[in-house]
């Protein structure tokens, strides 16, 4: 968690290049029904999808990150080779090692940055975002890149309708460079975990509990697992109490806030965390219905979408929050 506003570091994380990217084929409803016993009705009443992009056999990981990255550092007009710092938020990594961002920094030649994956779920770019922030405002670095990336369509069971209705792949990307304390930038960073619940959402192989040099009891295991009554409950839950708290924290109102950007899980879920918070309609950013969740990717791909749409510009305050696997919860107020 950030310092109070109270002790405002001499510095401040500045958002000053933004980018998204997706794949080229998609899925509709229409089409996943062929699939499985679903509708597009079923579907988009329950969640609100209606289409999602699916990675080609060649399009991993760390190539929707890197198309990402490569559009936010043109609009932040920001050499690769200056970048300082290089995280990649992911579930879905390009393999167990190197890191995702590895690849990433070989693909942009960004020879001076050290990188590493951030794996917080669907919170993890959220949680990228703190780690930014602190390094940003402590002087440690003048910039630094911070990237969403997913393949879902490569742990989702295509057989399974409770959960493969729900996924798709995307990348989105921020550049984040010092600024004064005085002006725009990251202003509050909340982080919240509860490993108790760890059941709720999880892929269990294959990792040490479930190696790969040993037969899983259940090949579903390979696989996403969602409990999603615990989910949905857990969600609404977490996302109020978190946004109330950076409200609260930072002397704000809803009527002071221009945007909120919730991670793209469901948008029953979001509608339902909005009513209890009191958030105008208007106030909430929602496209799931072309992506689909794509984890810790929705809320930079959500975030590049709605700043090109003209929905939030220079100057507003606005919300990222998110719910994932962990569990993992937070939030981060930003002056943009």
């Amino acid at each position: 968690m950030s310092k109070p506003i109270s002790e405002k570091p001499p510095y401040r994380a500045v958002i000053t290049g933004y980018g998204s990217f997706a794949p080229e084929k998609t899925l509709t409803n229409e089409e996943l029904a062929k699939i499985v016993d679903t509708s597009d009705e079923w579907i988009t009443t329950r969640t609100g999808i209606k289409v999602r992009h699916i990675a080609a056999e060649d399009e991993s990981t760390a190539f929707l990150a890197t198309e990402a990255a490569k559009i936010a550092l043109a609009q932040a007009n920001l050499n690769a080779a200056d970048v300082e710092l290089i995280i990649v938020a992911t579930i879905t990594p390009e393999m167990v090692f190197p890191s995702t961002a590895s690849f990433v920094q070989r693909s942009l030649g960004a020879k001076h940055a050290w990188v590493f994956d951030l794996e917080a779920a669907c919170s993890g770019f959220i949680f990228g975002l703190s780690v930014v922030q602190q390094f940003i405002e402590s002087g440690r670095h003048k910039n630094a890149l911070l990237i969403g990336a997913e393949t879902l369509s490569k742990i989702t069971d295509w057989a399974d309708r409770k959960s493969c209705i729900l996924f798709g792949d995307g990348a989105g990307a921020i550049v984040l460079e010092r600024g004064d304390n005085k002006g725009s930038g990251v202003i509050y960073s909340t982080m919240h975990s509860d490993g108790d619940c760890w059941e709720a959402l999880n892929c269990q192989a294959y990792g040490s509990r479930h190696p790969a040099n040993k037969p899983l009891d259940d090949p579903k295991k390979t696989y996403m697992q969602i409990n999603g009554r615990q989910v949905y409950q857990q969600a609404i839950r977490r996302i109020v109490e978190t946004v109330t708290n950076c409200l609260e924290h930072c002397n704000l109102t809803i009527d002071d806030i221009s945007m909120m950007i919730s991670h793209q899980m469901n948008a029953r879920i979001i509608e339902s965390a909005s009513k209890r918070l009191n958030m105008p309609s208007e106030k909430v950013f929602v496209n799931i219905g072309d992506y689909g969740n794509t984890s810790a990717a929705s809320v930079p791909i959500a975030f590049d979408e709605c700043v090109r749409n003209g929905k939030i510009k220079r100057g507003d305050i606005i919300i990222l929050v998110a719910f994932g696997a962990g569990l993992t919860w937070g939030a981060n107020i930003i002056e943009f």
